[in-house]
């Protein structure tokens, strides 16, 4: 069975012979394929696949890419991510090709094989605890999208991942965009790390527990709000001290607003209770919108209670779940299982029922 599934000629997407690159479907597909692509360089790796018996090729071959480097864990070895070369063909000419990447930088998830699920499981919890960004992992991606960056441009560039992967595209992508450079990011199935309130069927319920959820997120925020405050000297005193005074601007809400123009693609599944409740969180900051509670909310949205928790014992957090925008791509097929659910390679299927929204914070 995951021979099959990592052959390319046997499930990968064989209908995209010439990819329209203004297709969204088309995008997402190539994207997801690059991703499966770092999954199997992986396993070439651990089987001992080359050349002629690796599997990983075909996989970014096939869209006239080239495999640039490898990105390898420093802790086990293992390949976690890769950048990938966009070299198309002379001819036939394609009129969309404005619209394709030069380079895309693409990040696997949790493999659960012996020789690399220690590490992904360790890394799973960091991101549980909100402590992914302080990890070495984290680094050697963060500095591998950097300097592509620096290099091409960030118009040249696609980030790419899938769970665990696509949240570390997503810290990438939040960080360069708190510094104004926006990369084109698609994330598939990513983590949101929360009760699956998705899951249940009644709207009102679903509804009353996120509105008291917010109302007590958001009570705490204010709360930790006015103990910082109390803690700040006077302005005097800091004169005194030979400082500046500290301006009362709460710097989370500044960082989340420069965040807003970023708009990365997310791609959720209902049936996958790791991701599907960023359909909740956007659904939900509208929803209070509505009925006039959208202060509470844009409190609420940009803190989460466990980041709340461990900054009142001092410890540092990034709650990744939490992004004011974004494009979201739902895969309303009823899905077989979780497996399915949760897979990558749902998103090349070529009879896919989507449904697309685009969620601006203001």
């Amino acid at each position: 069975m995951d021979f099959e599934r990592e052959n390319f000629d046997l499930s990968g997407p064989l209908h995209l012979t010439c990819v329209q690159w203004d297709n969204a479907h088309h995008r997402m597909s190539v994207a997801a394929s690059l991703v499966q692509a770092v999954y199997i360089l992986e396993r070439d790796r651990q089987e001992k696949r080359k050349d002629q018996n690796a599997l990983a090729p075909p996989w970014w071959a096939f869209f006239h890419f080239q495999l640039l480097r490898p990105l390898v864990d420093d802790v086990d070895s293992s390949i976690f991510g890769a950048i990938f070369e966009f070299k198309p063909p002379l001819s036939p000419r394609n009129d969309t090709l404005y619209r394709s990447p030069r380079y895309v930088i693409a990040f696997r998830g949790t493999l659960t094989k012996q020789h690399s699920v220690t590490r992904d499981i360790e890394l799973d919890i960091h991101f549980i605890q909100q402590g992914l960004h302080q990890t070495s992992r984290s680094t050697i991606a963060l500095n591998a999208v950097r300097n592509m960056v620096a290099t091409v441009g960030d118009s040249n560039v696609w980030l790419a991942g899938h769970s665990l992967g696509s949240a570390m595209a997503l810290l990438t992508g939040k960080t360069l965009a708190q510094t104004g450079t926006f990369v084109e990011s698609f994330l598939f199935n990513p983590p949101f790390v929360s009760a699956p309130i998705e899951r249940i069927k009644d709207e009102r319920v679903k509804h009353g527990i996120r509105f008291a959820g917010s109302v007590i997120t958001a009570g705490l925020t204010l709360a930790m709000k006015a103990k910082q405050q109390q803690q700040q000297p006077p302005p005097q005193q800091q004169l005194q001290q030979g400082k500046q005074p500290q301006q009362q601007k709460d710097l989370c809400v500044a960082s989340f607003d420069a965040l807003a123009a970023w708009v990365p693609g997310l791609f959720v599944n209902p049936s996958d209770h790791i991701c599907s409740e960023y359909i909740g969180y956007f659904e939900h900051r509208r929803k209070m919108e509505e009925i006039g509670a959208g202060f509470i909310e844009r409190l609420a949205t940009q803190n989460s209670l466990g980041g709340l928790v461990m900054s009142a014992f001092g410890k540092e957090s990034e709650a990744l779940h939490l992004i004011p925008s974004a494009s979201m791509t739902v895969n309303v097929m009823p899905a077989r299982d979780f497996r399915e659910a949760h897979g990558i390679h749902q998103w090349w299927q070529p009879d896919l029922r989507l449904e697309r929204k685009l969620y601006k914070y203001k």
